[in-house]
């Protein structure tokens, strides 16, 4: 209350029920956290200038990368620094760039996007999108699935509430394969997407990790024509000392590499 007063607007809106911020309370909540960002980040700048030790690494990743090559960063991580303390946090790719830019995270592995700003950005992997298909449904049994093969399915897309990379991916892809019409069901992530599928409610095009979940209710088929593929990266913040050490982003710069030799074998 006393701060409202100092600041001549209110902060709050107040019920019985519960609390929520006003719009001048946002931005007083948004730039708080700006300025302890900015002060754990000169902390960390004055600490790397002065020679001193890595103490924790924050760590933003997208769902994806934490089912894939998250781990073996993870472990490499853990191997390098033994003493250091690990702190994951998940979110999507805009939510981990912001985290980025304020300091509070110190790393990403994020989608690429077209205007990164300051951050830094090495391309790491490009993961494989297939068709989802139920087992009930009777295009698995097919040697050759085409696109025309998809016009008479119901298809299941992503609708997350902000728009991410794959949702904007795959919308224009079904508008330029004139797919667009056929999408019947939406969801907010790739488990829902599945669910759906395994129940028969439609088809819909699922990462390769999928293929790893137990007890599936579907199978993953290629598509004639078709390759979806979604890049992943990891980001960081170029004022960062943290994350600006050789070393990690050596170690990022490996699971690259690691990721072509795979994408080669899998061509072969």
């Amino acid at each position: 209350m006393s701060l409202e007063r100092e600041l001549g607007c209110p902060l709050f809106i107040r019920s019985t029920r519960r609390v929520e911020l006003t719009r001048a309370g946002e931005t007083f909540y948004d730039r708080c956290v700006r300025i302890l960002s900015d002060i754990d980040l000169t902390t960390e700048l004055t600490r790397a200038a002065g020679g001193s030790r890595i103490r924790q690494i924050r760590i933003g990743s997208i769902y994806p990368a934490t089912m894939g090559m998250l781990p073996t960063f993870l472990a490499k991580i853990a191997r390098k620094y033994p003493d250091v303390r690990i702190h994951i946090a998940s979110g999507n790719t805009g939510e981990i760039i912001r985290g980025l830019e304020t300091g509070q995270l110190n790393l990403g592995f994020i989608r690429p996007v077209e205007n990164i700003g300051s951050l830094r950005f090495v391309s790491l992997a490009h993961e494989r999108y297939y068709l989802a298909v139920g087992h009930a449904n009777p295009l698995p049994a097919r040697e050759e699935i085409s696109i025309d093969d998809l016009r008479t399915q119901k298809i299941i897309a992503f609708n997350r509430q902000n728009l991410s990379f794959s949702e904007r991916y795959f919308n224009e892809k079904f508008a330029e394969y004139d797919l667009t019409a056929n999408i019947a069901f939406s969801c907010d992530d790739t488990y829902a997407l599945v669910s759906l599928v395994s129940a028969g409610l439609g088809i819909g095009f699922a990462p390769e990790w999928t293929l790893d979940l137990p007890n599936r209710g579907f199978e993953l088929k290629k598509v004639s024509g078709i390759d979806f593929r979604i890049g992943l990266g990891i980001a960081w913040n170029r004022e960062d000392p943290t994350a600006g050490r050789d070393d990690i982003v050596d170690i990022a710069r490996s699971l690259a590499r690691r990721g072509q030799a795979a994408d080669r074998l899998q061509g072969q």
